[in-house]
């Protein structure tokens, strides 16, 4: 493709060399430079492309696009392009690469604090019963067709992005649906095309420290991107900060949620409870009318159900479709209900931070268990506050917690449960600590109770524990199944 063409849709300046170049490949890692190549200079937390245009020319990089001077070039056959912002000139030159694929596909982003996988799946089940050929891209994986690849990055890389859109257009997909990570929005990784759909969730403070956003203001601002860059904004209008997510929106807004304000509102909230699930039943109104059922607990089951109503309702589906989608569709780790008793209900949730692990108790509490019990377990080196907060809210919120280990990656499993059990003496909730994952879940099992509620918290997707920088298989439903096999 001609360098001409690659930046066709960017305001750059050619500094040396000469713009009638051929490019046979984009490249943005150093380490797979090839001859001929467009190399784009990216700043990332550990190194700096820009630090790198000698060695990638020497190994016959022949384009280096540039925010800043670069160093041993000069007089070399190679052209240097200068951008604004390298990361945001990659999404349009990955696009341009790539052939546009986003313009022959309906894209659906879906941002906000919690909510994203859930929402993506369920739209994605929504769709295809109804006949659509529907991409996922998310935080547990990438969804083409019948291939599945394990997900690296909430929102991947502009490039890999665009390459995976590729993919889906050559599998003949109609629809993709993905979740958009404020770090995508912040690093340029959504630029390059335009969102049919943009979903807003929820917002609380999240993702705010080192390497993540420095406030939540920040936090904010980076999440209200996707509504200038979408056509048609699907917002949660009970959220306190709806208005300040779509500030300076330059697209379509409708709302959807539980008060009257919102166009789509969901009505008459009723749990159902049956045997090992949990549940909401609602009725639907306002720009649609039906009665519905999700297989999930709590109101936020709802308003995620409420978010995939009204995205699906563009495309015309039929409410039946729309009412068996919402009752099958289940979401790995997700308010995962995992069949082992008539007697009790069990399940696997992602929750890893008091906040989360606050919203899911508390929603649970609702459905008046004879018994909450909780397993979790904290990561290594990462902050101790999170395992003070995660052991003082299970304190209270739970009847029974049972402490055990998640990911100790280079800490000694037990260093962390003393942690944890520093926030639950904060509490009169009873405990026990049982460090193996297999027999704490063993013993939630044995000791399950009628009426009884058990979650096992943390792991969620996840299928593998990190112990001093491996990662061992360790997949919490494999060890049901074969914990129900022994005890059998």
């Amino acid at each position: 493709m001609k360098l001409t063409q690659l930046l066709e849709k960017l305001d750059y300046e050619c500094v040396q060399g000469t713009m009638d170049r051929e490019v046979p490949q984009v490249i943005y890692d150093s380490r797979k430079v090839t001859e001929g190549c467009l190399f784009l200079c990216i700043a990332g937390a550990n190194f700096d492309g820009h630090d790198f245009a000698q060695e990638v020319v020497e190994k016959g990089a022949k384009v280096l696009v540039v925010s800043k001077d670069v160093k041993g070039v000069e007089g070399k056959d190679v052209t240097v392009v200068r951008v604004a912002d390298t990361r945001y000139a990659m999404a349009f030159i990955s696009a341009a690469y790539f052939g546009n694929p986003a313009e022959k596909l309906k894209v659906i982003g879906v941002t906000g604090t919690k909510g994203k996988t859930t929402t993506t799946y369920l739209v994605k089940s929504i769709l295809e019963n109804a006949g659509y050929k529907v991409g996922l891209v998310g935080t547990i994986e990438v969804v083409i067709g019948r291939e599945r690849v394990h997900a690296l990055n909430t929102t991947p890389e502009s490039y890999i992005l665009q390459e995976t859109f590729a993919k889906m257009v050559e599998a003949g997909l109609d629809v993709v649906v993905m979740e958009v990570s404020s770090q995508a929005l912040m690093l340029h990784r959504t630029q390059g095309f335009v969102f049919d759909y943009g979903i807003f969730t929820n917002l609380e403070p999240d993702h705010i420290g080192p390497n993540e956003h420095a406030s939540f203001e920040e936090y904010l601002a980076c999440k209200s991107l996707l509504f200038r860059q979408c056509r048609i904004g699907i917002v949660n209008g009970d959220d306190v900060h709806c208005e300040q997510v779509t500030a300076g929106h330059t697209c379509e807004i409708e709302h959807y949620g539980l008060g009257e304000k919102n166009e789509l509102k969901a009505e008459r909230l009723q749990l159902v409870h049956k045997p090992g699930e949990l549940g909401v039943s609602f009725h639907v109104s306002g720009l649609m009318d039906f009665d519905a059922e999700v297989a999930a607990p709590g109101r936020f089951s709802v308003y995620n159900a409420l978010s995939a109503i009204a995205i699906c309702r563009h495309f015309r589906i039929r409410e039946d479709d729309i009412k068996r989608s919402l009752l099958a569709v289940r979401v790995k780790g997700r308010i995962e209900m995992v069949k082992v008793s008539d007697q009790f209900t069990l399940m696997i949730d992602y929750a890893h931070n008091a906040m989360a692990l606050k919203s899911l108790l508390t929603t649970l509490r609702e459905y008046e268990p004879n018994r909450l019990v909780c397993l979790f377990g904290c990561g290594g080196n990462r902050s101790r506050l999170r395992r003070f907060e995660m052991g003082e809210v299970s304190g209270r919120l739970a009847d029974l917690t049972v402490i055990t280990s998640d990911n100790p990656r280079f800490e000694e499993p037990q260093a962390i449960i003393e942690d944890i059990k520093t926030g639950i003496q904060k509490t009169e909730g009873k405990y026990v600590e049982i460090c193996d994952r297999k027999e704490a879940i063993r013993y939630c099992i044995r000791n399950g109770q009628p009426g009884d509620i058990i979650v096992l918290a943390g792991k969620g997707h996840e299928d593998y524990q990190e112990i001093r920088g491996v990662k061992y298989p360790m997949d919490e439903r494999v060890l049901i199944r074969e914990i129900l096999q022994e005890e059998a």
